[in-house]
């Protein structure tokens, strides 16, 4: 028994609105609205292989997290354009870089990653596997 890749992962935000604004227009990820048998509307944010749900603070699906709360996620996402290329775009936009570019180990070995943070202050790490 072993598992082998993720397939999407929940995001509690304050605002998904604004957190779609984020990642899409930022990140360069899509929107995603879907309508599960419930009938409720959902939203995610898919990239590569991947999605991340939003939940929106307060009124979140269940079953969920024990302890949900907007900005306690810290994500790294692997990218193949360059930093120095993703620091001037992000700057350009407006967005402060927290830390970087700074080395760094991820799950395969090492990276060069840059820091920032999203919406509702959940840490971004956006890295070029080395």
């Amino acid at each position: 028994m072993k598992v082998t890749s993720l397939d999407h992962l929940v995001l509690t935000v304050a605002d998904i609105p604004t957190t779609v604004a984020f990642y899409t227009e930022a990140l360069g990820m899509a929107v995603e609205e879907f309508h599960p048998a419930d009938g409720t509307t959902r939203f995610a944010l898919k990239f590569g292989a991947q999605k991340i749900n939003l939940h929106a603070s307060g009124q979140e699906f269940e079953p969920k997290a024990a302890h949900v709360q907007p900005g306690s996620g810290d994500l790294c996402f692997l990218t193949e354009m360059p930093v120095a290329d993703w620091l001037r775009h992000l700057q350009d936009k407006g967005h402060a870089i927290e830390e970087g570019p700074v080395s760094r180990t991820g799950a395969t070995g090492p990276l060069l990653s840059i820091y920032l943070r999203d919406p509702d202050g959940n840490l971004i790490e956006l890295s070029n596997r080395l």
